[in-house]
């Protein structure tokens, strides 16, 4: 998989495009002062845009070719990154060290998917949020971006259940319009969720 997005990303123009994905930039002021993880970041528009609103990003993607068109892109835009180059496989997310994660059209095999949200409730802060966009089963039917294998797509069933220990404050499957790049184009079924770690924190920074 990583010799496959190398490939896409290695193209002149931002796959995805430059702008962040729309349901993120709705309620990125959820996210409390502090650090923020973007989990299959790729080329950036995600965590370049919320470090254009002050937070301390650190990008991962398993794709060196993308995360150095982030680096580029948050050039452009003044501000800077910090990238990880790993298979999310690989990726430890530290416990209690974010105020937000993020994870846009980030799909995977059920079991890591199930680990990597497990590390996410652990790896909020208290009052951290997490936020997530994903297709749908039903996404297949639009064919208008995602992956084509059903068990790598997300129903608000499973997510309910494997974050458990987190405040679902947007939790729904919808239709929309998801026009981001030419990766993107086109109506589409997919899950949203915001959710918040319990309790409060006293980072102020």
């Amino acid at each position: 998989m990583k010799s496959f997005w190398d490939q896409r990303f290695a193209v002149g123009d931002y796959v995805f495009g430059t702008e962040p994905n729309t349901f993120l930039a709705s309620v990125a002021e959820k996210i409390l002062a502090g650090p923020v993880l973007c989990l299959a970041e790729g080329e950036g528009r995600n965590a370049v845009h919320l470090a254009c609103l002050g937070h301390q990003v650190t990008a991962v993607d398993q794709s060196g070719v993308g995360l150095a068109k982030a680096a580029r892109l948050a050039a452009d835009r003044g501000v800077t990154l910090t990238s990880v180059v790993s298979d999310i496989t690989d990726f430890v997310i530290t416990p209690g060290a974010w105020s937000g994660i993020v994870a846009i059209f980030a799909h995977f095999p059920p079991p890591l998917r199930r680990s990597v949200n497990a590390q996410v409730v652990a790896g909020l802060q208290p009052g951290g949020v997490f936020i997530l966009e994903a297709y749908t089963p039903a996404q297949l039917a639009f064919g208008t971006g995602g992956p084509k294998d059903p068990a790598l797509l997300m129903t608000l069933a499973a997510l309910r259940d494997e974050l458990a220990g987190l405040e679902l404050i947007i939790a729904r499957e919808c239709e929309r319009d998801v026009i981001e790049g030419t990766g993107h184009t086109g109506r589409a079924a997919v899950v949203q969720v915001l959710a918040r770690k319990p309790g409060t924190t006293l980072n102020s920074t």
